[in-house]
């Protein structure tokens, strides 16, 4: 008898984990989570989180840009873990790959005939307070103009100066 009813609660157990959906909790709709309370490493909301995005890739993931993904899914992972958006400062460093994706909508819909698939998670993540700088040598190589450019992004020299400066003063590189 101890040993079903042993089994009967791993695998309640079991099931309640892998039943556990998906969420969205700050940035809604995109970079989704799963919540877990039983695992070694969790957000502190005692720290303040200073972290530079290096954005370089054009893969995606769930219908957008992989480093926009990655940025939702560290602040929803952040903000679940009670960690205060005021605590929380990214900055992303947009080149290579990923320069098109900062397009404004004609710009973007000129290239590919479809909407931009970043646009509304860009201005999510504006909106929560992400600082965008799309790389000006990574624009000049692609014939790209700051009028060409989401306006919820803005230009720096280069991908290199936003990166190094921002980690010069403190900010973790997460590639």
């Amino acid at each position: 008898m101890k040993k079903t009813l042993l089994l009967f609660l791993t695998l309640m157990t079991i099931q309640l984990t892998i039943a556990q959906e998906w969420t969205t909790p700050i940035i809604d709709g995109y970079g989704k989570i799963k919540e877990f309370k039983d695992v070694a490493v969790q957000p502190d909301a005692s720290k303040t989180y200073n972290i530079v995005f290096d954005l370089k890739d054009d893969r995606e993931m769930h219908g957008t840009n992989i480093g926009y993904f990655k940025i939702a899914r560290l602040i929803n992972m952040l903000g679940a873990g009670g960690v205060s958006a005021d605590n929380i400062n990214i900055v992303a460093a947009i080149h290579g790959g990923a320069t098109f994706t900062a397009l404004n909508e004609e710009k973007y819909t000129a290239k590919y005939e479809k909407e931009n698939p970043n646009a509304e998670v860009i201005k999510l993540l504006k909106e929560y307070g992400v600082q965008f700088y799309v790389c000006a040598q990574a624009t000049a190589a692609r014939g790209i103009t700051a009028e060409d450019l989401n306006a919820n992004t803005e230009l720096g020299l280069s991908a290199m100066m936003v990166l190094a400066n921002y980690q010069l003063d403190g900010y973790i590189l997460m590639p």
